[in-house]
C-alpha cells in the first residue's frame, strides 16, 4: 500500500482518488477550505463535484499541506491549469523523492507546451522522481460509477509511465503508456477549444453534419499545431487526442461544450463570460494558443474563430458563416 498526496478537491481529484483507494492505497488529499475537509473526512462525500456519492474510508482530507505531502510516495496534482503557480508553495513540504502525477490539463502561456512543462520549471529544484501525466477521454462522473475507462500515462520515460499504469489500472480502469509528451498535452488542451466551438454549433441548431465536420477539422488543426511542435503524427489516433476529442465534443456532461452550448443559445459570448464560475479550461486555451501562433504561419481557422467569439464580442452566427465561406480548398 502507498500513500499518495493529492492537491486538489475538485471532481477529477476525487474521482482520481477513489480509483486509487479502489486499489487498496491510503489517499490523502489537499483542500483549502475546512468545510470540505470535514465533508470528506466526517461523511465521506464531496457533494459540491459529486453530489451524494460515498468515498471509500481509505480516502482523508486536510487543509494542512505538511500534513498531505510528508513522506507520500505519489503526488497527484489536479487543479485548474489557471492556478498552476500554487505548486510553488508546496515545494518546502516535499521531503520523500516522490513519483508526481499530473492531472491538469491546459497549456503554459509562455511556450504555448502542455502544462506538464510548467510544473517541471516550478518543480525543477525539488528532489523527485519525475511527472508523469494522465490525458485520455474521461469524465469524473462516469469514473466514480465504475464505467469502464481507458487513458493514457504519459512523460518522456517509460520506466516512469509503466510505474503509474500499474498503480491506477484495475478492472474498471485501465491505462496505457504513451512517451510523446507534446503531442497528449496539447491534443488534451485543443480538444478544449474544439469543444467550445461544438457547443457552440448545437446551441445556434445546427446537428450531426455539423458536428462531424467541426470535429473532424478540428482534429486537422490540433495535428498541425502539434507537428508545428515536433509531436509525432501517430500520437493524434490515440486515447489523448482523437479518444478525448470525440468524448468531449459529444457530450453535454463536457463544461467546454456546456459554456460552448450557451453562447450558441444567446448568440453571444457576453452573457458565459460575465456570469460563469466555472473552470472552462479552453477559454484560457485558446487566448494562449492564438498568441502562440501570431508570427508563425500555422493555419488554425476553428481555434481563431473561438477567439473572436469569445474576445473580440463576435456574433457566433456570423462567425460560423464565415468559417463556410472561406476559400475552398482540399483536405
Amino acid at each position: 500500500m502507498s500513500k499518495i498526496a493529492v492537491f486538489g478537491s475538485g471532481s477529477w481529484a476525487s474521482a482520481l482518488a477513489f480509483v486509487l483507494a479502489c486499489n487498496n492505497h491510503d489517499i490523502k488529499m489537499y483542500t483549502r477550505h475546512k468545510e470540505v475537509e470535514n465533508e470528506i473526512n466526517i461523511d465521506h462525500t464531496n457533494k459540491k463535484y459529486l453530489h451524494d456519492f460515498i468515498l471509500p474510508s481509505n480516502i482523508s482530507a486536510s487543509t494542512s499541506l505538511k500534513e498531505v505531502i510528508n513522506d507520500c510516495d505519489y503526488l497527484l496534482i489536479s487543479i485548474p491549469s489557471k492556478e498552476i503557480d500554487s505548486l510553488s508553495g508546496i515545494k518546502k513540504y516535499i521531503n520523500s523523492n516522490p513519483l508526481v502525477v499530473n492531472a491538469t490539463k491546459g497549456f503554459d502561456p509562455k511556450s504555448g507546451l502542455g502544462i506538464h512543462y510548467k510544473e517541471e520549471e516550478i518543480l525543477k529544484d525539488i528532489k523527485i522522481k519525475g511527472i508523469v501525466s494522465l490525458i485520455g477521454p474521461t469524465f469524473a462522473s462516469e469514473v466514480i460509477k465504475k464505467q469502464y475507462t481507458c487513458i493514457t500515462a504519459v512523460s518522456k520515460k517509460t520506466k516512469n509511465n509503466q510505474i503509474i499504469q500499474k498503480l491506477f489500472s484495475n478492472n474498471f480502469f485501465r491505462v496505457y503508456t504513451n512517451n510523446d509528451l507534446i503531442g497528449c498535452e496539447i491534443s488534451a488542451g485543443m480538444k478544449n477549444i474544439i469543444a467550445i466551438a461544438s457547443g457552440i454549433c448545437k446551441g445556434l441548431g445546427f446537428e450531426n453534419n455539423t458536428r462531424a465536420a467541426l470535429i473532424t477539422r478540428g482534429l486537422s488543426e490540433i495535428i498541425r499545431y502539434g507537428i508545428y511542435h515536433k509531436a509525432k503524427l501517430k500520437t493524434f489516433f490515440s486515447l489523448a487526442c482523437i479518444g478525448d476529442l470525440y468524448l468531449t465534443c459529444s457530450s453535454d456532461e463536457s463544461r467546454n461544450f456546456q459554456a460552448g452550448y450557451q453562447i450558441g443559445i444567446d448568440d453571444s459570448s457576453t452573457n458565459l463570460l460575465k456570469n460563469n464560475n466555472k473552470t472552462i479550461e479552453g477559454i484560457e486555451a485558446v487566448k494562449i494558443i492564438v498568441n502562440n501562433i501570431k508570427n508563425t504561419d500555422i493555419s488554425l481557422p476553428i481555434t481563431e474563430s473561438v477567439y473572436q467569439i469569445l474576445f473580440e464580442n463576435k456574433k457566433p452566427s456570423a462567425v460560423l458563416q464565415n468559417l463556410m465561406k472561406r476559400d475552398l480548398k482540399g483536405e
